[in-house]
């Protein structure tokens, strides 16, 4: 049997000072160091391709090629990864943050590791893999929705040999992606290893996809090691079922971990922390242009309000503003004037 975490590590990442001065970072993102491209697509190019709408699917170099060429419209790159894109927005908030993975031997790979070093990110904890980076080609249709297509690169070789407890001293909370879960070994060997070293831990279930493959194993993850799940309403319903019942959803997965969020895009989010629930409003924008990152974000912005001691109230509305500015934009990066407003928004 597992030992789940000591509370005194529980209340350290929720603000304990004596705790967090005693950790270099505030937190170790863990997932695939991907470079994003998007493209602006037409219907009719999905339904061109096998996968359905919405979702993410890894493919093979080859197939990314074809998709690639595939495409018409200009190809706008960013660096992405689920955890990368929280982790990142994390970094540029001045939040203490390194990350775990596998870049690869191109330029793609120094593009990823300067942009995170840019905001102030620790690289040292990057592995470097012998063949070219990960990528990502997200596809958004004329009604925002964004779906993958990936191509792991190197960070798919990463082993759990690779991994160890050294790789997250001096971190106070790891935040995992939930894709991991396709490499069940190395899924075992990051949680375990994160537990040993006194991390928290949170994961975000990533697409309904891993959720459908992972059923399996998925509760006794949450049990054991988990301490907030980050859940949008197709993976909760993945899992729990229960119809639209988002409330209900939240409190099923509650029950196995101390914290569960589920996302509803427009209608809100649910966080739920034993039997209690609190109801979050979103923060409505006219003009949805790509909801590439949407999740990422809104976990980075309820990351930020929990490794400062907020409330559940106040890290639910950050996530939403953070959710919200992303979707107006194309892409996970928020333009640099949208900053200072943002900024100004967390210190309410």
């Amino acid at each position: 049997m597992v030992i789940r975490a000591p509370q005194s590590i529980a209340r350290g990442w929720r603000g304990d000072d004596e705790f967090m001065a005693e950790k270099k970072y505030k937190i170790i993102g863990v997932g695939s160091p991907i470079v994003d491209s998007l493209a602006r697509v037409e219907d009719a190019f999905l339904e061109a391709i096998e996968g359905a709408k919405g979702g993410m699917e890894l493919v093979d170099t080859e197939t990314m090629g074809a998709l690639l060429a595939k495409v018409e419209g200009e190809l706008v790159e960013a660096a992405g990864g689920s955890a990368g894109n929280s982790i990142f927005t994390l970094a540029r908030l001045g939040v203490p943050a390194t990350f775990l993975g596998k870049i690869g031997n191109d330029a793609g790979a120094e593009f990823y590791k300067r942009r995170f070093a840019d905001l102030g990110g620790d690289t040292s904890r990057f592995k470097e893999g012998g063949v070219p980076n990960g990528r990502c080609l997200s596809l958004v249709t004329p009604d925002s929705e964004r779906t993958m297509r990936t191509d792991l690169g190197a960070a798919m070789t990463l082993t759990p040999d690779e991994v160890s407890v050294e790789d997250f001293r001096d971190c106070q909370h790891a935040h995992i992606e939930g894709y991991l879960l396709f490499n069940r070994d190395l899924m075992q060997k990051v949680l375990d290893s994160a537990k040993e070293a006194g991390c928290s831990i949170s994961v975000d279930l990533a697409s309904f996809e891993v959720v459908n493959g992972t059923r399996d194993v998925l509760p006794g993850i949450l049990r054991d090691y988990v301490d907030v799940v980050f859940a949008n309403e197709e993976e909760a319903s993945a899992y729990c079922g229960k119809g639209n019942d988002y409330e209900a959803m939240a409190r099923e997965l509650a029950r196995l971990c101390d914290t569960a969020v589920v996302k509803v895009g427009k209608e809100g989010s649910y966080i739920a922390r034993g039997e209690k629930v609190v109801r979050v409003d979103p923060v409505r924008v006219d003009n949805v242009v790509d909801t590439t990152g949407a999740g990422d974000l809104w976990a980075a912005g309820f990351l930020y309000g929990w490794l400062h001691g907020r409330e559940l109230a106040d890290c639910g509305r950050f996530g939403s503003l953070l959710g919200a500015e992303v979707v107006q934009v194309m892409g996970a990066t928020l333009p640099e004037e949208r900053w200072a407003v943002v900024e100004e928004e967390l210190k309410g």
